[in-house]
């Protein structure tokens, strides 16, 4: 049997917030700033799910480069891209519909964290920005390549921060790095369907389908409520 869900971890971009528009915007001031073109929404929103470095190289290969060094300029490309992000968070995005609402219920019963691949600093002034982040113990953001998921590196930082065991934990989020990550440090997933990213081919037990945030509410029933916490109702 199945430990209960004990607390809760969500994907930030395509998950908690459509920041596509506000990546884009960043990317492209930061790539204008280099002299290099910019690149439409749709074609941006499919490069998102891996942080800004990945984002950058996509952008860099898909630019056309003439004497310049990749690696300098993916500094360069990065350092303003965090810049612009910073400047203005609150044009980064707005949290989903219904999902400040499911926060706000979810974190009277259980501990909530964020598991994401956008670095931390961004990830924290995004989630102010949005009215997003009270409702969360902690932010874990990929700061170093190796955190980036599909590693489990930053699950199972959350999960230790939360002193808990990784079979009690519930990562959700649209991307298939999530429910890798999520498969590979031992817990349960729950896939959205409002994201950014492809439904998995195949729906386990142990990973559920949402297709509207307030689907999670009824999926967390009892017995899988927090020990020592008020049931959802």
């Amino acid at each position: 049997m199945s430990a209960p869900i004990a607390a809760i971890a969500f994907d930030l971009d395509g998950t908690l917030i459509d920041s596509a528009a506000g990546v884009a915007l960043a990317l492209n001031t930061a790539l204008a700033a280099a002299g290099l073109g910019s690149f439409a929404l749709p074609t941006v929103r499919g490069w998102i799910g891996d942080g800004p470095d990945a984002l950058i190289q996509r952008a860099l290969r898909a630019s056309a480069l003439d004497g310049v060094n990749p690696a300098t300029l993916a500094w360069r490309l990065r350092r303003d891209f965090d810049a612009a992000t910073l400047q203005d968070p609150a044009v980064q995005g707005d949290a989903y519909p219904g999902m400040a609402e499911l926060l706000h219920e979810l974190s009277d019963v259980y501990p909530l964290a964020v598991v994401t691949n956008k670095p931390t600093p961004l990830a924290r002034a995004v989630l102010d920005a949005a009215g997003l982040l009270g409702h969360f113990a902690a932010v874990h953001g990929a700061d170093t390549p190796a955190q980036r998921k599909p590693s489990p590196l930053l699950i199972q930082q959350a999960v230790q921060r939360l002193d808990m065991q990784a079979a009690a934990l519930l990562m959700v989020g649209d991307g298939p790095h999530d429910l890798q990550a999520a498969r590979a440090a031992g817990c349960r997933a729950a896939w959205v369907s409002w994201g950014y990213g492809e439904a998995p081919a195949l729906f386990t037990a142990d990973t559920w389908r949402l297709d509207a945030p307030r689907e999670l509410i009824a999926r967390l029933r009892p017995p899988e409520t927090a020990p020592g916490r008020a049931p959802i109702h």
